[in-house]
C-alpha cells in the first residue's frame, strides 16, 4: 500500500507524508487513502489507525515506531514536522 512512498524515498532520499491518525484503535496500520484538495492541488492523505491513546506523545511514537519499521529506517529518520499535537500531520522521512 506504500509501495510507492517507499520507491520514492528510495529514489530521492526523502519522502513527505500528510498523514491523519485515529489513535485508541484496536491495532496501528493503514486504514485507507484519501485524496484532499489543498490550495487547487489533489494531495493523498494515509489514514492510519494507532493503537495508542492520543496522550503523553504514546500516539505520536507509535506513528513513528510504525513508519520506521514499514520503510525500514532508523525512528530518528522519522520527522513528524507539523501537527504534532494534531490528527493531521506532516511527515519527513530520510534515507540516511
Amino acid at each position: 500500500m506504500l509501495s510507492k512512498y517507499k520507491n520514492d524515498l528510495k529514489n530521492k532520499g526523502e519522502v513527505y507524508l500528510r498523514v491523519k491518525v485515529f489513535p485508541g484503535a484496536s491495532k496501528t496500520m493503514v486504514k485507507d487513502f484519501k485524496i484532499d484538495n489543498i490550495d487547487d492541488k489533489d494531495v493523498e492523505t494515509i489514514m492510519l489507525s494507532i493503537k495508542s491513546p492520543a496522550e503523553k506523545n504514546k500516539a505520536n511514537l507509535d506513528l513513528i515506531n510504525f513508519f520506521s519499521k514499514e520503510f525500514g529506517v532508523l525512528k530518528n529518520n522519522v520527522l513528524i514536522i507539523s501537527g504534532g499535537k494534531g490528527r493531521i500531520k506532516l511527515l519527513k522521512i530520510l534515507l540516511i
